[in-house]
């Protein structure tokens, strides 16, 4: 049974920043320690009101009083380590890993893209398939946002894909 090693840990920490205070994310969620969003029914609201909706938006989403703190380490690496265990889980459904390398950079690749999109990927059929040298050629197909290519996300991408070929 494969495991997660410790540096891609270190470098989802380095990718994703570790915030011990509440802040409102470029999606306008509220999210705290390692990318874990704290409140799961505002992805639900619009970013922005379109047409007759006069709803609440995302940033208007309050943050409650409990939450609004500095978070201790400890709580950040707990909640790191739940979300990690979730994604670990829904690695190891959808793709039979073979190597500790290839699970923790499909574990580091869902965690920022999601396990829906994993799902969905190239990484994952070509995983799936044996094609090893492919999948890791395609973790650089996600490294645009807003269509364009962010520099932070070839350099995740890049990470990811060493790790999966170790």
């Amino acid at each position: 049974m494969s495991v997660l090693l410790p540096e891609a840990i270190e470098q989802m920490k380095h990718h994703e920043g570790v915030r011990q205070k509440p802040y409102l994310c470029p999606a306008h969620i509220w999210t705290v320690g390692v990318g874990r969003v704290l409140y799961h029914d505002q992805i639900k609201l619009p970013m922005v009101r379109k047409g007759e909706y006069t709803g609440q938006i995302r940033r208007e989403y309050p943050i409650r009083f409990e939450d609004s703190r500095l978070w201790s380490m400890e709580e950040v690496d707990e909640l790191l380590r739940q979300d990690l265990q979730r994604f670990t889980l829904g690695v190891d459904r959808l793709c039979p890993v073979t190597t500790d390398g290839q699970k923790s950079a499909l574990v580091s690749f869902s965690f920022n893209v999601g396990l829906g999109n994993l799902q969905r990927s190239s990484v994952r059929m070509r995983h799936n398939r044996g094609d090893y040298e492919g999948a890791a050629e395609a973790f650089m197909m996600w490294v645009k946002a807003g269509g364009r290519e962010l520099p932070g996300l070839v350099k995740r991408r890049l990470d990811e894909k060493n790790l999966y070929l170790r």
